[in-house]
């Protein structure tokens, strides 16, 4: 079973350069991780109709829905009102998170601003976080959550035991041995198309004034990704073979 997600990025700083997105990789790195396979990323500004869009084709495209970001005490944190709107389903401050905001806050200093992060569309379910007590929440398959890493990172691990799962993805590399891209690049292509089962892809970098370049080899089932690396070695091997590195 291919359980997939996607996450939409909520903020006008984000586009503008000013807050360089930390969760993107942070996300990605975790569903690989827990079985859930990451299939599109989206970045949306602070307006109500880009998010409710971006939600609703999202959410009816993939297992699971994240979100990061406008979820806070601010005027342009709208994302829980906007979500609520995707959905058709009425939004109020909820006990659940006033008790929890409590917890971190004097009720006297629950001013109106601090009571917008108690919002929460009807019949969510509360994402805790260690960090601020102010919650996310999930929503149908709709998972949102702070766009601050650390508090992110918390929700997502108490929300991530209530997710269905997959089989996880295994991955393999090979380096190329000075090999340049150009010089394999048909073979790879022979490779991957002899295992269509299999994601296989070449990644070059630049590491002490020279280039290298990686193969990867990515699947859910061991043994194919094990001939898979096997075929590959035995190209590069080939290759190597043929035309010698100095």
């Amino acid at each position: 079973m291919t359980i997939t997600a996607a996450i939409l990025v909520i903020g006008d700083e984000i586009l503008s350069g000013r807050t360089k997105d930390k969760n993107i990789g942070y996300i990605a790195e975790y569903l690989t991780n827990v079985g859930i396979d990451l299939r599109e990323v989206r970045v949306v500004p602070d307006v109500e109709e880009e998010i409710i869009a971006a939600v609703n084709a999202l959410r009816q495209r993939y297992t699971y829905l994240f979100t990061t970001g406008g979820i806070g005490p601010t005027h342009d944190d709208i994302t829980a009102d906007s979500v609520a709107k995707a959905l058709g389903i009425e939004i109020s401050e909820d006990p659940r998170a006033i008790k929890l905001l409590l917890e971190r806050i004097k009720l006297e200093d629950l001013n109106e601003a601090r009571r917008r992060m108690a919002r929460i569309p009807h019949g969510a379910e509360l994402i805790e976080n260690a960090v601020s007590k102010a919650p996310g929440f999930m929503v149908e398959n709709v998972i949102v959550m702070a766009g601050v890493p650390s508090i992110m990172q918390s929700m997502l691990d108490n929300v991530a035991p209530r997710l269905k799962t997959g089989a996880k993805m295994l991955v393999e590399s090979i380096d190329t041995g000075g090999l340049p891209e150009g010089a394999y690049a048909a073979g790879l292509t022979e490779v991957a198309k002899a295992y269509p089962s299999l994601s296989i892809g070449s990644y070059p970098s630049f590491i002490d004034n020279r280039f290298r370049n990686q193969i990867v080899v990515r699947g859910k089932v061991a043994d194919e990704v094990q001939a898979g690396l096997a075929a590959v070695a035995a190209m590069l091997k080939k290759l190597t073979l043929d035309t010698p590195i100095s």
